[in-house]
């Protein structure tokens, strides 16, 4: 019997429940940690008090005792389906035993969520508990255990072998690799069948690349184009396929358009500061876009953390009175950190201080390190699902451009990511007027008064809808704010052609104070936001003007290389 049914079976529910949450208040700490401390840095919090109400316990238990017998008697009498789809396959059916412990999973699973919600304490520590349990809960199916997959056992049968040993192949090469392999990747190069529109690199500097692309129209806006991606990512996810392509889609509305491309920062990097990336990063590509193209303004888009980035730039250069920036669009942006979703759980004091203790005054937080965490946000979809289909059945993950990005992570470097944690997670800093300075100005982002568009995608677990809409009441200029469906990478890259999915807007002008109200004066249209947002951007561009036939302006920004340039290429 596995330990959650010796627990949840003994005769004491009190000594049952805190043999349970003591465990799993281990877990807890043990996730919370990380990585183990180095002497002289800040020790992680002590363990939380928790507790379940003694009759709470004893109706979770009678009850799971109830279903416990049900299970059996269903088993016996070959009718217990299994609602889930790590169980699809007919092998766990026609196996009465497989067909038991998958169904003891399921219930033990739905008992575990229903203790972690029975415990009394604060919402974020029971926000942290659910984690956690969601967490163990995921890595102690069945199906991530050979000797207990009979999907795995069946295929290796069928092979007389192979699949195993291909398993192990597939292993040692993730093992090389250091991650978990989603995708072929042997199947996708940078700037061979992802990030392919046609460019060149025409400024660089320690922190970046700016690359320009191609115009595909004989005229372009006025106004010139400039997008921010995530430093957290390398820059494709706007460019992964033609057809997919939001720098694409921008280009072909004649837009003459620009993108950074940060570098993957090695240990040359270590000591640089969020102030460095907005002033020698933000604000100069800025800068470098408007000198190339001899514009008095430019539009902007940040996507994520880019947004983020773009806002603090915006909130600087309002304080020196810099005009340069004439509209901004923040995709999946959060500027006011009130409402950050399941990230939240691993953010208190503690937790930043041991952070800054680590990396505050130098060194690179590890992309692998980044991408395991968001991986675990979803650990069915993009951690187990991969170990069950790439080691235990020996199979090889399909080609899929959006997996093989996120697993192409970058470093960030230590002081910029204690500075974040610190002032927008842990104290939401970033709208509290003239609490923080930043590259020597004093921020106070009511005074960007830019037009703005605001997207947020209903089913974000990383920029929760609600985050994202509350920057409208934030920043003080002419806004549009609009949802669309599915979640943070899906919901943004949803090209008119694909015909898939809804996004949500209010022709009204108002802007309550919350999401719901928003949404319950909304509108739902079918298919793509983009076409929307193109008409928002055209209406901020200004004339046409003849486009370009070279890269870049004379000899100082003349094309270094083409795009995608060297910078995207490097690993972490």
């Amino acid at each position: 019997m596995s330990e959650s049914n010796r627990v949840l079976s003994g005769l004491d529910p009190m000594a049952a429940g805190q043999q349970w949450i003591d465990s799993l208040t281990t877990v807890w700490l043990q996730a919370m940690a990380g990585t183990p401390l180095k002497p002289g840095e800040a020790a992680m919090p002590a363990a939380p008090k928790l507790s379940i109400a003694p009759e709470k316990l004893a109706e979770i238990q009678q009850d799971y005792q109830k279903e416990a017998a049900s299970i059996w008697l269903d088993v016996l009498s070959g009718r217990a389906p299994l609602k889930d789809r790590r169980f699809a396959d007919p092998a766990w059916q026609k196996n009465p035993w497989a067909t038991y412990t998958a169904a003891m999973y399921l219930l033990n699973a739905r008992t575990l969520m229903r203790m972690a919600e029975a415990i009394e304490g604060d919402e974020k520590t029971r926000n942290r508990i659910r984690f956690a349990v969601e967490q163990w809960v995921a890595a102690a199916a069945p199906t991530n255990f050979f000797a207990l997959n009979v999907e795995a056992q069946q295929k290796a049968l069928q092979t007389q072998g192979v699949s195993i040993a291909k398993g192990l192949q597939n292993l040692l090469e993730d093992l090389r690799r250091g991650h978990i392999s989603m995708t072929d990747e042997s199947l996708f190069e940078v700037g061979r069948n992802v990030a392919t529109t046609e460019g060149a690199v025409v400024y660089e500097n320690e922190l970046f690349q700016l690359i320009e692309y191609k115009p595909l129209t004989p005229t372009v806006h006025e106004r010139p184009f400039l997008l921010i991606p995530p430093c957290i990512n390398k820059y494709y996810i706007l460019d992964l396929q033609p057809d997919n392509s939001l720098i694409r889609y921008a280009v072909s509305q004649g837009h003459r358009t620009f993108v950074i491309s940060w570098r993957n920062p090695d240990e040359s990097l270590a000591n640089k500061t969020w102030d460095d990336y907005i002033e020698d990063a933000a604000i100069r590509a800025i800068s470098v876009v408007q000198d190339i193209t001899q514009s008095p303004q430019i539009n902007t888009l940040g996507f994520c953390v880019g947004g983020t980035i773009l806002a603090t730039a915006l909130g600087v250069l309002a304080a020196r009175g810099d005009d340069t920036v004439a509209s901004a669009t923040f995709l999946t942006t959060l500027i006011d950190f009130t409402e950050t979703g399941v990230l939240d759980v691993f953010i208190d004091e503690a937790f930043v201080r041991y952070r800054e203790a680590q990396l505050g005054h130098g060194g690179l937080l590890k992309g692998q390190e980044l991408a395991t965490t968001f991986s675990f946000l979803r650990p069915n979809d993009l951690v187990w699902n991969y170990v069950v289909g790439n080691y235990l059945k020996g199979e090889t993950p399909p080609p899929f451009d959006l997996l093989y990005w996120n697993a192409d992570s970058t470093n960030l470097p230590g002081p910029f990511y204690a500075w974040y944690l610190r002032n927008t997670y842990l104290e939401n800093n970033l709208v509290k007027p003239g609490k923080l300075t930043v590259c020597g100005e004093k921020l106070d982002l009511r005074k960007v008064r830019q037009p703005v568009y605001i997207y947020g995608s209903r089913e974000d677990h990383i920029v929760p809808i609600g985050g994202a809409y509350a920057s409208t009441q934030v920043l003080r200029g002419k806004k549009r704010f609009v949802m669309g469906a599915s979640g943070h990478i899906a919901g943004v890259i949803n090209p008119p052609t694909a015909n898939k999915r809804s996004h949500w807007t209010r022709e009204d002008g108002k802007f309550p104070s919350t999401v719901e109200e928003w949404i319950a004066g909304a509108t739902e249209h079918p298919g793509s936001w983009w076409p929307d947002w193109a008409r928002w951007l055209a209406a901020h561009a200004g004339d046409s003007i003849p486009a370009p036939k070279t890269y870049g302006r004379g000899r100082k920004y003349r094309a270094i290389e083409p795009a995608p340039g060297r910078y995207v290429k490097a690993k972490a």
